[in-house]
């Protein structure tokens, strides 16, 4: 009986092992995606708060489609935070696909006047080095995160 069980045990252990090679093959890495800002517009605020929606370019390079169903952002500018903002919309990019994101922000008046503060006057913060960071909601593993860098080209008629 022992020499039974011994085998058993034995094959469940080369099957379990199996299964679990197979598993990591389903979590192959994934390229990054591609996130450009293409724009940036003013939107109405409220009271001490500035609005803008971020024109977002996401290219994806991947095997695999990413659905999402949220989109969080925040916005550094010249290595302050600026704004954040957040969208339950969803959307679909497919496989080696783009797909062109507005996502509405909003800047508080502490931050806009930490900004002030940091450049010492503002009298435009057009070619400032910013970051933005943020994620593309899609369950438990589904979740994509991006970081896109550059400098600020903002249209003319911003609020500053």
């Amino acid at each position: 009986m022992t020499a039974r069980l011994y085998r058993f045990t034995r094959l469940m252990l080369v099957l379990l092992m199996a299964y679990g090679l197979n598993a990591c093959a389903l979590f192959q890495p994934r390229d990054p995606i591609n996130i450009s800002v293409i724009g940036i517009e003013p939107l109405p605020g409220q009271e001490l708060e500035l609005r803008m929606a971020v024109k977002m370019r996401v290219q994806n390079p991947n095997e695999s489609p990413i659905d999402y169903n949220g989109i969080a952002l925040n916005l550094e500018v010249n290595g302050q935070p600026l704004a954040a903002g957040v969208s339950d919309q969803q959307g679909h990019i497919g496989r080696y696909d783009e797909a062109v994101i507005v996502v509405p922000v909003s800047i508080t008046a502490f931050s806009f006047l930490r900004q002030a503060y940091g450049l010492g006057k503002v009298d435009s913060l057009q070619g400032l080095p910013y970051k933005l960071r943020g994620k593309l909601a899609g369950g438990p593993l589904g979740t994509v995160r991006f970081t896109d860098e550059g400098k600020l080209d903002l249209p003319k008629g911003t609020y500053w």
